[in-house]
């Protein structure tokens, strides 16, 4: 029986790192959902250039993506359609990721707002005690949106900042190095098999090199 991850896009800055995450999940062999918010397809559009639009949803995630994604498992819901799969308990899904997620989004998560599809999927995943991970992408943030952040935490969230580390790159790291350690601590919280990006070993960087070097 198809069980999916769903993931969620809400409207923050901060869309590659819901590329990234997509990307990931497909290169694990699994199944998605996504959901994309209205706000989100503004966003899309002005950090990528990009459409999202409904109707043509499958060629423009393969643009977005920057890939075939013939025989790949992916389901499309439109952020409007609040009796889609993903709004009901009873439909399998192994879990959930919002990313990026807008502070608008955590606090309708927190507070049961329900106001879109993307909302109401996030809470059925807490209300089921599926694994949600939520990627607030915003800085700095008012005590309202720690209030949320930690809302989301007591219900059973993983709150998962896009913090990128430097330590498997460097400081000369690239941008799309940088959104693949996001991307990949997501998948680790969702304990989905990545190589996105170099795991600490407890040796330092400078040493690893010389090692590597020698």
């Amino acid at each position: 029986m198809r069980e999916p991850w769903v993931v969620g896009v809400s409207g923050a800055s901060g869309t590659p790192y819901a590329a990234a995450v997509v990307r990931g999940l497909l290169d694990a062999g699994a199944a998605v959902d996504l959901i994309v918010s209205r706000a989100a397809r503004l966003t899309i559009l002005d950090e990528t250039g990009r459409p999202f639009r409904d109707a043509h949803w499958a060629e423009d995630l393969a643009a977005w993506l920057g890939r075939d994604l013939a025989g790949a498992d992916l389901r499309h819901w439109p952020a409007g359609d609040l009796a889609a799969g993903p709004s009901s308990g009873s439909y399998r899904i192994r879990g959930m990721a919002v990313v990026p997620a807008s502070t608008a989004a955590c606090a309708g998560i927190s507070i049961g707002l329900s106001k879109d599809l993307l909302q109401r999927a996030a809470e059925v995943n807490l209300k089921e005690r599926r694994p949600v991970v939520v990627v607030p992408r915003e800085t700095p943030v008012t005590r309202s949106h720690l209030e949320h952040l930690i809302a989301l935490h007591d219900a059973g969230a993983v709150v998962l900042p896009a913090s990128p580390g430097f330590y498997g790159a460097g400081a000369a790291a690239s941008a799309p190095q940088l959104v693949d350690f996001v991307a990949g601590k997501v998948l680790d919280a969702l304990g989905v098999p990545h190589t996105l990006f170099r795991r600490w070993s407890g040796e330092l960087a400078a040493a690893r090199r010389d090692a590597e070097g020698a």
